[in-house]
C-alpha cells in the first residue's frame, strides 16, 4: 500500500519527520517496505507559457518555440513534441538543469540528466520541454492526457516558477506491507486511523454530504435485485445527472500518481481515489447502456463470453458472479467491469456502485481468468460491507465539488443480513500475564478506544467492540497484540519462554541424526529436493503400472505440471540431481536423501494420504561399484543396531538393471531394495556412467533399531582362526553359507568374515571358490584343537550337506 505522507495529513495531523513517522509506524505493527522520496533531483526547471509555435525550416518533425520563463527575453527551445499549443503552461528544463529522467528513447542515467543548450539542424534551443516521464514518474502512472508527449500542465502559473513548488512535487511516499489479515489497512483512512493511534492525534473523516440538487431520485432510473445473497453481502447505487466528462484537477490526479495509480478522466479518478480513500472498489456505469433500468446480481452462464474493459474476451464459467442488466452482463463482480458500460466522452447520466462481493468467490474468479485488479485484491481478502455508503456518498460528494455532475436524491441499498461486529470479553490480568506488563484497565481502554473501538468496562474485565473494519479482531488474544503493538513492542520485557520439560529430541529424530551421521562419515554428501514433482518422473524410472508408487495425490492448485503430484519415491528427484552434476561434468559423486513421501489412501476410510520416511543413497564414478554401496548401507545400518542382513536377488524391478539388483530383509522384515540403476533410466537422466542407488524404509529401519549399548569385557582366552576356501555351484549366495556356517558353529564361532571369490580355473565353470576366516573362542577356558576340529568339521559338514559345498584342496 503506497500511502503519500502529504495526503496522510489531510486525515490526520503527522507533525513528526518522515524517518520517524517510519519508525513508530513500524513499532506500532505496520510493516514497512520502502520509502520514496518524489521531487529529488529535478533541478532549475520551472513553469513556461508557450509564445509562440513555428516550424523548423530543416525539419518537418521539429518546431521551434519561444517560451516565456519569467525571465526578460523568451527562451528559444526547439521540439519534436506534437501535443503543444500556443498558451499550453508546459514544464521547462533551462540550460545548466537536472531532470531524474531518463530521457526519450534513451535508458536512465544514475544521478539524472543535465540538461545544456545546443543546436537542433542548425537552429539554437536552450533548454528542453519535459514530459512526466523525464520529470521522474513512471509510464504507468502518467495521465492518459500526457502519456505521448510534453506535460501540459492543468491551469496557469506564474511563469518562472520552480516546477516543483508550483506542482508541489515534494512529497514522501511510503510503501507499507499490508498481510492479509488487515484488509482495513489497505486504505488511506485505514493507515489514518493507525497513524492516530500511534501518534495520539484526531482522525478526520472526509466529507460525503450531498447537496442532492433538483426533486429526481435515484429509484426512479435504477432497481436493484441480488439473486446471490451468498457472493452479495450488500449492493449500494447512486445516479448522477449532467456528467461532463474532463481532465481532473491536479490535486487529484498528483494523489493518484504517488499512490501508483494513473489518471484517467475525472469520473474514473474519482472513484478510484476513494477507493485509495476507503479501501472500497467502486465502479461507474453509463446508465444509457443499462437496459430496463435495472442491475441484477447472478452468477454467468456457463460458458457464456464476455468482453472487459481492457478490451479482452473472456470466457465465464457457472460461479462466476456477474453485474448484470435485464438482457446482458455489464461487470464482472468485484474484478473489471464491462466494455459494453464503459463511460465514455458524451456520456451524461452515471451509475455509481458500490457492492460487497464475497472475497472467496472473487479470488476464484480472478485466478481463473488470469486477471487481477485493485478491485479484486481488495474484494478477496474481505472488505466491511458497512463501508458501501460511505464511499459512493463521497464519489457523488466530490462529482459536486468538482462541478462534474448533480447528484440525485437518496440511494438504492439493498442489504439481506446486516454485518454488526461482536463485543469480546478482555480480562486486563490475562493481558499483562501474556505480555509480562502491568497496564491498568483504564490504560487499555484508551489504547482501544484510539483504535475506535467501543469499550463497556467493568473492573479489570471489558467488553470490547471493534469497529466493523476490523474483521481480524474475534478473540480476546486478538485484543492482546492490539495491546502489544501501541504500547510499543520495543517496551515489551524480554524472557525467556517458560517450561517445566526441558526440550528432547524424540527417538525417532535421534535415528534420524544417527543414520545422516553414520553417511556423511562415510562420505556421502545430504541433499534435499521437492515433495511436489512431476508424474513423469514414475515413467521415467519405469515403475510399474500396479506399482503402491503409482497412487499419486494431486495438488489442487499446482505451479505446474512439473510439481503437480506428491513424491511416493526419492529415487526420480536423486537421478534428476545426479544429471544435473553430472552434465557439470561432476566425474563422482555420493549423495543420500531422508524425507517423507506419500501415499494415496482414498480407498480406504482416511482421506489422509499414508505419509512415509524414506532413505535414499546412491553414487556413481570410476571407484564406485554395487560393493562400494553395499558397504556403506550395511555399515549404516550397523550404527542403528540393525547387523542380521540378507540381501536375496530381485529380477523383475523395472528401475534397476536384470541380475545386479537385490531386496534388502533384516529377519523376515523387508528394508527396501540396491542395485545398479537400469542403463535406460539413467539415460533418461542424462547420465552416461552406472549409478549404484538405495531405497530403504525408514520407518521400518526405527522399528527395528537398537542402540542400547551392551558392555563385553576383554577376552581372557585365546583364539583360534581358521581359513576354508569351499568350492560351490554359481547360484548360491555367501549369505546362505555364513548361515549354515553360523548355525553349525554355535556358541564356539565368534566370527566369519568373506576374504575372498574366485572364478577361474581349476574352478569348473559354472561354480564358484567362497573363501571365510572363521574365528573360534571359548568364554571360560583355552580351547584344545580338539575341541576347535570337532566343531570346524561339524561346519564342513554342514556346508557340504545343505549345498554341496566341496573343501577347495588347492
Amino acid at each position: 500500500m503506497l500511502v503519500p505522507v502529504k495526503w496522510l495529513e489531510e486525515y490526520t495531523d503527522v507533525n513528526v519527520s518522515v524517518d520517524e513517522f517510519c519508525d513508530r509506524m513500524i513499532m506500532s505493527g505496520s510493516n514497512l517496505e520502502t520509502v520514496e522520496y518524489f521531487g529529488q533531483g529535478i533541478e532549475n526547471v520551472v513553469v513556461g507559457k508557450i509564445l509562440s509555435i513555428e516550424k523548423h525550416p530543416d525539419a518537418d518533425k521539429l518546431v521551434i518555440t519561444q517560451i516565456d520563463t519569467g525571465a526578460s527575453e523568451p527562451v528559444q527551445i526547439v521540439t519534436g513534441a506534437a501535443n503543444i499549443s500556443v498558451g499550453d503552461y508546459v514544464p521547462v528544463a533551462l540550460h545548466g538543469s537536472r531532470i531524474p529522467g531518463p530521457l526519450h528513447g534513451q535508458p536512465k542515467q544514475p544521478g539524472g540528466v543535465t540538461i545544456k543548450k545546443g543546436k537542433l539542424r542548425g537552429v539554437e534551443s536552450n533548454g528542453m520541454l519535459c514530459s512526466c516521464s523525464e520529470l521522474g514518474f513512471e509510464d504507468k502512472v502518467v495521465p492518459v492526457a500526457h502519456r505521448d508527449g510534453i506535460w501540459i500542465l492543468d491551469r496557469e502559473y506564474p511563469a518562472g516558477t520552480d516546477i516543483v513548488k508550483a506542482l508541489e512535487l515534494e512529497c514522501a511516499v511510503v510503501d507499507f506491507e499490508i498481510t492479509p489479515n488487515r484488509p482495513d489497512c489497505l486504505s488511506m483512512i485505514g493507515m489514518a486511523r493507525e497513524a492516530a493511534a500511534t501518534f495520539g492525534t484526531e482522525l478526520r473523516y472526509p466529507d460525503t454530504k450531498c447537496e442532492e440538487k433538483g426533486a429526481e431520485k435515484t429509484k426512479d432510473f435504477i432497481s436493484v435485485e441480488i439473486r446471490k445473497p451468498e457472493y452479495c453481502r450488500r449492493y449500494v447505487a447512486r445516479v448522477v445527472k449532467d456528467i461532463k466528462i474532463e481532465q481532473s484537477p491536479w490535486w487529484l490526479q498528483k494523489c493518484l500518481i504517488f499512490a501508483g495509480m494513473r489518471p484517467i478522466n475525472n469520473i474514473v479518478d474519482i472513484t478510484n481515489y476513494v477507493m485509495l480513500e476507503y479501501g472500497q472498489p467502486l465502479h461507474a456505469f453509463d446508465i444509457r447502456t443499462v437496459s430496463g433500468n435495472q442491475i441484477i446480481v447472478d452468477t454467468a452462464q456457463e460458458g457464456e463470453t464476455f468482453t472487459t474493459l481492457d478490451g479482452t474476451e473472456r470466457t465465464m464459467t457457472g460461479d462466476a458472479l456477474m453485474i448484470k442488466d435485464a438482457e446482458k452482463a455489464i461487470g464482472i463482480a468485484g474484478i473489471m467491469g464491462g466494455l459494453n458500460s464503459e463511460i465514455e466522452e458524451d456520456t451524461t447520466m452515471i451509475l455509481v456502485e458500490g457492492a460487497n462481493f464475497n472475497g472467496d468467490n472473487v479470488r476464484a474468479t480472478s485466478k481463473r481468468l488470469g486477471l487481477r485488479t485493485e478491485a479484486s485484491a481488495r474484494f478477496e481478502k474481505g472488505i466491511d460491507p458497512n463501508l458501501t455508503v460511505q464511499a459512493v456518498d463521497r464519489v457523488c460528494r466530490l462529482i459536486e465539488i468538482l462541478n462534474a455532475g448533480t447528484v440525485l436524491r437518496g440511494t438504492v441499498d439493498v442489504y439481506p443480513k446486516e454485518y454488526r461486529a461482536e463485543s469480546v470479553k478482555v480480562r486486563a490480568e490475562r493481558v499483562n500475564a501474556m505480555l509480562g506488563v502491568e497496564l491498568s484497565a483504564k490504560e487499555m481502554e484508551e489504547i482501544f478506544e484510539s483504535l475506535e473501538m467501543k469499550v463497556s468496562r467493568l473492573g479489570n474485565t471489558m467488553n470490547v467492540t471493534p469497529p466493523t473494519v476490523r474483521q481480524d479482531l474475534l478473540t480476546e488474544v486478538d485484543f492482546v497484540e492490539e495491546v502489544a503493538r501501541m504500547y510499543g513492542y520495543d517496551k515489551l520485557p524480554v524472557t525467556l519462554p517458560r517450561s517445566n520439560d526441558e526440550a528432547k529430541k524424540s527417538r525417532k529424530q535421534r535415528l534420524r541424526d544417527m543414520a545422516k551421521d553414520a553417511l556423511l562419515g562415510l562420505g556421502m554428501n545430504e541433499i534435499q529436493t521437492y515433495s511436489f514433482v512431476s508424474p513423469k518422473g514414475l515413467d521415467n524410472i519405469r515403475m510399474a503400472d500396479d506399482a503402491e508408487g503409482r497412487k499419486l495425490i494431486k495438488l489442487i492448485n499446482p505451479l505446474g505440471e512439473d510439481t503437480s503430484v506428491m513424491r511416493t519415491t526419492l529415487i526420480p528427484n536423486m537421478l534428476e540431481v545426479f544429471g544435473r552434476n553430472y552434465s557439470r561434468n561432476t566425474l563422482a559423486m555420493r549423495a543420500f536423501e531422508l524425507g517423507n513421501t506419500f501415499i494415496n489412501n482414498h480407498h480406504l476410510e482416511d482421506p489422509l494420504p499414508e505419509e512415509k520416511d524414506m532413505l535414499c543413497a546412491a553414487c556413481y564414478g570410476e571407484q564406485e561399484s554395487f560393493f562400494t554401496l553395499k558397504g556403506i548401507l550395511s555399515e549404516m545400518l550397523y550404527k542403528l543396531g540393525i547387523r542380521e542382513l540378507c540381501f536375496c536377488p530381485e529380477e523383475n524391478v523395472g528401475t534397476f538393471h536384470p541380475g545386479r539388483c537385490a531386496k534388502i530383509f533384516a529377519g523376515d522384515r523387508e528394508l527396501g531394495i540396491i542395485g545398479e540403476i537400469h542403463p535406460d533410466v539413467a539415460e533418461k537422466y542424462g547420465i552416461g556412467t552406472r549409478v549404484l542407488c538405495t531405497e530403504l524404509d525408514f520407518d521400518q529401519l526405527c522399528q527395528l533399531a537398537d542402540t542400547e549399548k551392551l558392555y563385553s569385557p576383554l577376552p581372557k582366552y585365546p583364539s583360534i582362526k581358521r581359513d576354508i576356501a569351499m568350492v560351490v555351484k554359481e547360484e548360491i549366495m555367501v549369505a546362505q553359507l555364513e548361515a549354515v556356517i553360523k548355525k553349525e558353529g554355535k556358541k564356539l564361532l565368534e566370527s566369519v568374515a568373506l576374504f575372498d571369490v574366485y572364478r577361474g580355473k581349476p574352478i569348473l565353470p559354472g561354480s564358484k571358490s567362497v573363501a571365510f576366516t572363521l574365528v573360534y573362542r571359548a568364554q571360560d577356558h583355552t580351547l584344545t584343537d580338539e575341541e576347535v576340529s570337532k566343531v570346524h568339521d561339524r561346519v564342513l559338514g554342514g556346508l557340504r550337506d545343505e549345498y554341496g559345498a566341496q573343501l577347495r584342496e588347492m
